[in-house]
């Protein structure tokens, strides 16, 4: 996975992160990934609500190119 930059970071559209307050960014299939691995652990460590996991999951399944 490539480092994202603050620069780059923030050179990002919204639509380019899948968490509120453009959290998680889901750019490339890489940082998809990664995402989606984040949020569960948060979830398990209960400081996301499953709710907000389920659209996380969404946002980064469209990146991989996965339905479900």
């Amino acid at each position: 996975m490539a480092k994202l930059t603050t620069k780059a970071r923030k050179a990002l559209p919204t639509s380019a992160f899948a968490g509120p307050g453009r959290t998680y960014p889901v750019e490339d299939k890489a940082h998809a990934a990664n995402a989606k691995a984040r949020a569960t652990q948060a979830v398990n460590a209960g400081r996301m609500s499953p709710a907000v996991k389920s659209s996380i999951l969404t946002k980064a399944n469209k990146v991989l190119g996965k339905k479900g």
